[in-house]
């Protein structure tokens, strides 16, 4: 009996493949990588995940935890600003702790003293096309760039965190952006044990040049004589995981639309933010339907895709590439029913691993 729709499916088949290019460029360039918890922190595949990286880095106290608690080995805490009352907590569960700001630094700095302490640096320069998503915007409260005032920290850090990737499928920008940092930060590496150039690079994708990718991380560590990171989100899970919904109802009104089992707004947020279309394969035939999902919202909407046949009430669609940055942003908007959270296994079988119902949604609430 098929499973019952929404869910989001995790193949691990097709997670091995990402997983195999990690550990491929961590052989080749001695470089370290840890999962970005930002992205995918579907914790039901970490203990498979766990032989291919070396950890996780996290965004907040929550993230932390679980990456300590779930996954284990290297821990990374970054946060934009710490507060008082969870400082403490997240040294706990960190192996390395990086400061988003030298003030956050000088406040917290005696507490963490006690474990390996970064800073995250802003080179002003970044790959994103998208202003939301730009971390080297104007006015951007993300990391420090003065050289001069990150000097007068520099007995109170080890380390530095620098990302400036962003969906970056191209390895001569990453090339010229990290020559940039070189020009920028140059002394202040030097005098660094180790440095995180972020994540938001796409080494998996099916047509990069991992052997130059390798060859430029070994020679920038080497040249500076760090011990360097990279923090895959997307990279690590990348075509590993599709939403499966169900047509639910279908009607005409200038254009044949099909309405599914799930929300863009509630399970595919992104795609909403940045204005972007779902991927459904092969997106071929003679027929041709806007995908909307089932929410109250105008615009909730997955995009146009082609069909072999006409759609149907009950037919099956599978959303492809559906891993990065929406298990960890799903909601309850409309009282939707969220996804459940499937894995398929090396071997075909399928197991739940999560399902959520009505108590879920009544305790998310007050």
């Amino acid at each position: 009996m098929a499973m019952q729709t929404p869910y989001y499916l995790v193949d691990k088949t097709k997670l091995l493949r990402n997983m195999e290019k990690i550990a491929l460029l961590r052989e080749k360039s001695g470089a370290k990588a840890l999962l970005a918890l930002k992205c995918f922190a579907t914790w039901g595949v970490f203990d498979f995940m766990r032989d291919y990286m070396d950890g996780t880095t996290s965004s907040s106290l929550y993230e932390v935890r679980l990456g300590r608690q779930r996954f284990g080995k290297e821990t990374h805490a970054y946060s934009v600003a710490y507060a008082d009352h969870e400082i403490e907590e997240v040294i706990s569960y960190s192996d390395k702790i990086i400061f988003n700001s030298i003030s956050q630094l000088e406040r917290f700095s005696e507490k963490a003293s006690g474990i390996v302490r970064g800073l995250r640096l802003n080179p002003q320069v970044s790959s994103s096309s998208f202003d939301l998503a730009d971390p080297a915007r104007p006015f951007s409260r993300l990391g420090e760039w003065d050289m001069g005032k990150v000097e007068k920290v520099m007995d109170r850090v080890s380390g530095f965190m620098i990302h400036n990737n962003c969906e970056n499928k191209d390895f001569s920008l990453f090339d010229r952006m990290l020559a940039d940092i070189e020009q920028k930060f140059g002394p202040l590496l030097k005098r660094a044990e180790w440095v995180s150039l972020g994540g938001g690079i796409h080494f998996t994708g099916e047509d990069y040049p991992l052997d130059q990718f390798a060859e430029r991380l070994k020679r920038f560590a080497g040249e500076y004589g760090v011990q360097v990171y990279l923090e895959p989100g997307e990279a690590s899970i990348t075509k590993s995981t599709t939403l499966e919904v169900t047509v639910l109802d279908t009607l005409y009104n200038g254009k044949n639309l099909a309405i599914v089992d799930s929300s863009i707004e509630a399970h595919m947020l992104d795609l909403l933010i940045y204005r972007e279309n779902a991927k459904i394969e092969p997106n071929e035939g003679e027929h041709s339907y806007m995908i909307c999902g089932k929410s109250c919202l105008a615009g909730d909407i997955f995009g146009e895709f082609k069909f072999p046949a006409p759609l149907k009430i009950g037919d099956r669609i599978s959303v492809q590439d559906a891993a990065g940055y929406t298990m960890v942003k799903k909601n309850w908007f409309n009282g939707v029913k969220m996804p459940a959270i499937a894995i398929r296994e090396l071997d075909g079988s399928i197991r739940t691993v999560r399902d959520f119902d009505y108590t879920d949604y009544e305790q998310s609430l007050s």
